[in-house]
């Protein structure tokens, strides 16, 4: 099929994925109704957890550019994925955040190149010209050491003919995620298309059990442990602990218990108090910790079994994620955990995609002619 433009119809909401990981983002866009025509991702792994679950199973007809997104041409993907055809609606994206991980301390994280890739996404933007992009990033993002990148991003929005909204500091656990996560998710908007800022963020859907509010309470992790195990899933596997590490989990209380309770003490425990969850019991009575690209490995995290005496599985990693159980990860235990610590939850992208649809369908009117000349001459 050339350009892949023959795939789709004029109905079609279209969307482009970059730095799509293993496909949270993604496959959330496919549950609200919007098909993703093109996703970016450079990691062998996370292409191949994408290419199976999302392509090779007729779930989707994305066209995978597995490359490196600061050497792959944005007029190529255009060209490729029918852009110039059947318009991109929204870009999506969640950029490395390494560099602006919160974990980071001191000056670390400043000029960290992985950064520049927030800026290298709006160079997708310009050429390509949704009607909206959505970014995801960790709360580090706003830290002021990092404004630079924040001020640039938004200089190089109004120069291009984009409003941005300020960043809205977003938790899971407020829309059916049974994970305390929160990040930053930053909504753009085309000009030329809106008149006005579009309705963001959309509304929780779920609160805390002692709040007053009318919503279903925040969904905890117990359903995510209690739920059958699937026969023959490669995703159930968890780390190899040795015998010491297996003793202190056992002496752990069970649903919650921190390492503290377990007298276990290690030489960097004696000079700072902090770390504290480390090797730390999963409470199933609230939403789980957030699932970072080490949740399958409890030296880094409150990541131990509610009551068994070992990590949480890949499997259980990707439910907390709300990834369905026949969405199966590639590359082995670590690669796995990298890819769901990475995802956008697939549960909460759903919500936040089915928000934006009837905005999106709603400003579909293509712009004037002279309007589509300069968006063409941007394009060029």
């Amino acid at each position: 099929m050339k350009r892949g433009q023959s795939k789709w119809r004029k109905s079609d909401v279209l969307a482009c994925d970059l730095f799509a990981g293993a496909g949270g983002f993604s496959l959330g866009s496919q549950l609200a109704g919007v098909k993703v025509a093109a996703a970016v991702e450079w990691d062998k792994h996370a292409c191949a957890t994408y290419r199976s679950n999302l392509i090779e199973s007729n779930l989707s007809k994305t066209i995978l550019f597995e490359e490196d997104i600061t050497k792959l041409d944005p007029q190529t993907l255009y060209k490729r994925a029918g852009f110039d055809q059947f318009h991109c609606d929204i870009m999506l994206g969640g950029p490395p955040c390494q560099g602006f991980s919160t974990h980071r301390i001191n000056g670390a994280g400043i000029n960290d190149p992985r950064n520049d890739l927030l800026l290298r996404y709006f160079e997708y933007v310009r050429v390509i010209r949704p009607s909206v992009f959505l970014v995801e990033n960790v709360p580090g993002l706003l830290w002021p050491r990092h404004r630079k990148y924040i001020e640039t991003f938004y200089k190089l929005a109004e120069v291009t003919g984009y409003g941005v909204l300020e960043p809205k500091l977003l938790n899971a656990r407020d829309y059916g995620v049974p994970q305390n996560r929160r990040r930053v998710f930053i909504l753009g908007y085309d000009l030329e298309r809106f008149s006005s800022a579009p309705t963001w963020p959309p509304s929780p859907t779920h609160a805390a059990p002692d709040s007053e509010s009318h919503l279903p309470n925040w969904i905890p992790a117990a359903g995510v442990f209690k739920s059958k195990q699937l026969k023959n899933d490669p995703n159930n596997i968890h780390m190899n602990h040795g015998p010491d590490l297996i003793e202190a989990f056992k002496r752990t209380p069970v649903n919650g218990g921190s390492r503290s309770q377990s007298g276990r003490v290690l030489p960097c425990h004696k000079h700072h108090d902090g770390h504290k969850d480390v090797y730390g019991r999963i409470d199933p009575s609230k939403p789980a910790p957030t699932m970072t690209t080490a949740c399958i490995n409890p030296s880094k995290g409150r990541f131990v079994h509610p009551t068994k005496h070992h990590g949480i599985t890949v499997r259980q990693a990707a439910r907390i994620q709300t990834f369905p159980d026949d969405f199966v990860f590639h590359g082995g235990l670590i690669a796995a955990g990298q890819q769901i610590g990475n995802a956008v939850p697939v549960e909460l992208a759903r919500v936040l995609i089915e928000h934006l649809l009837p905005i999106l369908k709603k400003h579909r009117k293509q712009p004037s002619s002279n309007q589509s000349s300069k968006t063409k001459g941007r394009a060029a």
